[in-house]
């Protein structure tokens, strides 16, 4: 089967892509990566067709400020800048990143079925929690559903604004104004880190996360026998600024060893404590104590899967959400605002008491129970 699977150049979301573009290759498919960026090349190294996604780049009159304007006009462009490599490509499939709705788009526009991949927990609105992004749990009793009723009242007008922009771009490119959705959505998340909502829909499905190594080099830790901590930065636009020498500060002292997970060794002297570089995170974090996280999804599920407790530093967007579901399902703690003091006390806590570990371990068991992504492919398919 021919699978062409788009997504935007952003960490979070090109690896988990990357990630699904092995399964299908593994099951004897034909994936095509549509996407922009170094993913390009790394693709391609592992033997994955790749394209360059374009129409990605701000136009003069687009408005980025309205997130709305961003994702649904931006898509339809890119949608139209898809459509030649598309028709090339000729996929039985298409999948689609959940933020990267030209794909979807272009899908619809070619009468090509498609499958949306998101890759982190649901974030659809529902009737029985509070808005996705507060990182509140669900309400109880009178005052708290009273609370959540008023909540998505005042989120309401929000969403109706970008349903319309959805429905005024589809129709700027030719389809219907409704959009009637993809034929099958892709949770790649752990079952850990959702919550139950009574209008879960019928064509979403929890896959787990989806990880994978672009890395090949082990990033060796320091020496010693000192707790190892393993520090990820956020990759993400939204993430918190500051993580690593704030890290080194609140930590100095401890009697603990990091090994920081970078792209990039970074420009400054480490004391002989502190390991920086790229390298794989499953060996970073198999021999690890605890992660320190921004609360993007990738690294902090790669940590979940093993077993490992959270120390969560979240920045904005959904990093706020999933950060308050790792501390309230007991794997983790959250800090915020980031401080030298904040910190030490979060890793602290996190060390001396292994109700932490253990939730990370009931966490990862419950990886077990998910459904196979590249069957839910097939079935979409035919």
């Amino acid at each position: 089967m021919r699978v062409a699977v788009v997504a935007g150049p952003e960490a979070g979301h090109a690896v988990p892509a990357l990630a699904l573009c092995r399964k299908l290759v593994a099951a004897g498919d034909d994936p095509v990566f549509f996407s922009a960026g170094r993913w390009l090349d790394v693709a391609r190294d592992q033997g994955i067709e790749a394209r360059k996604l374009g129409g990605l780049a701000p136009r003069e009159f687009d408005d980025d400020a309205d997130s709305g304007a961003k994702l649904h006009a931006r898509a339809a462009h890119v949608s139209t800048a898809l459509l030649p490599d598309m028709r090339a490509v000729a996929p039985d499939l298409v999948v689609s990143d959940v933020i990267t709705v030209g794909g979807g788009m272009a899908a619809e526009r070619l009468g090509i079925p498609w499958v949306e991949l998101s890759p982190h927990p649901l974030y659809l609105p529902s009737k029985g929690l509070p808005p996705i992004g507060s990182g509140l749990a669900a309400g109880t009793g009178v005052r708290g559903r009273v609370r959540d009723a008023i909540l998505r009242a005042m989120t309401a007008p929000a969403l109706r604004k970008g349903t319309t922009q959805r429905g005024e771009a589809r129709a700027s490119v030719g389809l219907p104004f409704d959009d009637p959705g993809p034929a099958a959505r892709m949770i790649a998340t752990l079952p850990a880190l959702e919550v139950p909502r009574p209008d879960w829909p019928s064509d979403a499905h929890l896959v787990g996360p989806l990880v994978w190594e672009p890395a090949d080099n082990v990033l060796e830790p320091p020496p010693g026998d000192g707790p190892l901590l393993v520090l990820a930065p956020s990759t993400a636009s939204t993430g918190a600024d500051g993580m690593l020498d704030t890290a080194i500060r609140a930590l100095d002292g401890l009697g603990v060893r990091l090994l920081v997970t970078l792209f990039e060794t970074p420009d400054i002297d480490l004391p002989d404590w502190v390991r920086a570089g790229f390298g794989r995170q499953d060996a970073m974090l198999s021999g690890a104590s605890a992660l320190i996280c921004g609360a993007g999804h990738g690294v902090l599920a790669k940590g979940l899967l093993a077993g490992v407790p959270l120390v969560t530093v979240p920045g904005g967007g959904d990093q706020w959400e999933v950060a308050n579901r790792v501390a309230r399902q007991g794997s983790g703690v959250l800090l915020r605002p980031l401080t030298v003091d904040a910190l030490r006390d979060g890793v602290r806590r996190v060390l001396d008491d292994p109700a932490f570990t253990a939730a990370a371990r009931r966490a990862a068991a419950g990886a077990a129970d998910v459904a196979d992504p590249v069957t839910i492919c097939h079935a979409a398919a035919t």
